[in-house]
């Protein structure tokens, strides 16, 4: 089995949090989303992971590292494929063409997911979906009377179905997507600009692969701060078995620790409520303070702050009163010195 996570884009709508780091990277619950993301998809898959392929822009050795160590974790060899131009969906498939050998998953990685199903290895394809309200947003699936897929609509301005493409498929034959995306880049066959990946999988149908549903149970978008800072809470909520213990390495004292939450090594806790549905990273200091559903990554300091649905980056430092904010990292916001 193989794994394509295509990953080019720095996640606009994320900013100020992915002017340094890729979307990807950013972590939720203490792990990165594309660290998550592998791990789910390994829990529906039956046969061991061979390779994850991720398809970067120019985000540096650092990051490339970063991504080569989570495959690693997984037993899988870890392969970086660069996309330095945004031309669609199918595109970025492509430049991990190498890996689109045998059965291949492929994943987008800016969404999470919950699935309680088994992946049938024996079908033509598999399509991730998710029922929504507002199916016009989002790719959609047609279905038989036998739940197999009959059509691909990209974004139907009319109703035809509300089950939605999350971003995630599987392949028995990475082959077959290989010459179809193959097809669609020899032909330039574009929508929008853009090569489509629904195009190969509506000429793969056409030709006579079935292609059935994986249905998700919960579907987690990681695309701006709010929907970011309830994934975190999310997540905390599904696994809060997995948050149960503090580090020994973490400092709390004269605190209150509601979970679950998610408490990184080396973290301070001082004077402070914290909880439910807080993440701390490494090193993180908190003092004399109030912290609800809130996502803070590493070495930051906080201090004298009422904060909720919040989201503050690496090396930042806040000092104030209550606000929901979003402060990415290096950055220093401290309410006293700016009202004296």
């Amino acid at each position: 089995m193989k794994i394509i996570i295509p990953m080019a884009g720095r996640g606009s709508r994320l900013r100020p949090h992915t002017l340094t780091t890729p979307k990807p990277l950013i972590p939720i619950a203490g792990k990165p989303i594309v660290h998550r993301l592998v791990e789910d998809i390994a829990k529906v898959c039956s046969e061991p992971i061979e390779e994850i392929a991720f398809v970067i822009g120019d985000f540096g050795a650092e990051v490339e590292a970063d991504l080569i160590a989570i495959a690693e974790k997984l037993g899988a060899k870890g392969t970086i494929c660069h996309q330095l131009e945004p031309l669609g969906t199918a595109h970025s498939i492509w430049m991990a063409k190498e890996a689109l050998d045998g059965p291949t998953v492929v994943a987008y990685a800016d969404t999470l997911f919950r699935a309680d199903f088994k992946l049938d290895m024996e079908s033509d394809g598999v399509v991730w979906v998710k029922q929504v309200e507002n199916p016009s947003a989002f790719g959609v699936v047609k279905l038989d009377d036998k739940n197999v897929i009959t059509d691909f609509v990209e974004k139907p301005k009319d109703f035809v179905s509300d089950l939605a493409i999350i971003g995630i498929y599987f392949f028995s034959d990475g082959q077959k997507l290989y010459k179809e995306i193959e097809y669609l880049l020899d032909n330039d066959i574009q929508k929008g600009g853009e090569y489509q990946l629904t195009d190969a999988l509506e000429n793969m149908r056409a030709k006579g692969d079935k292609f059935t549903l994986g249905k998700v149970d919960e579907w987690m978008d990681c695309g701006n701060k709010a929907v970011t800072v309830d994934t975190n809470t999310r997540v905390l909520n599904l696994d809060k078995q997995d948050f149960d213990k503090v580090p020994a390495s973490a400092q709390v004292e004269n605190s209150l620790i509601i979970e679950p939450c998610f408490i990184g090594e080396n973290v301070v806790i001082k004077n402070s409520k914290i909880g439910p549905f807080v993440s701390l990273g490494n090193g993180t200091i908190v003092e004399n303070s109030n912290i609800d559903n809130t996502l803070i990554q590493e070495n930051s300091t906080i201090r004298n702050a009422n904060l909720t649905d919040t989201m503050i980056g690496n090396h930042a430092k806040y000092y104030g009163v209550s606000r929901s904010i979003s402060l990415g990292d290096y950055s220093e916001l401290d309410f006293k010195s700016h009202e004296a």
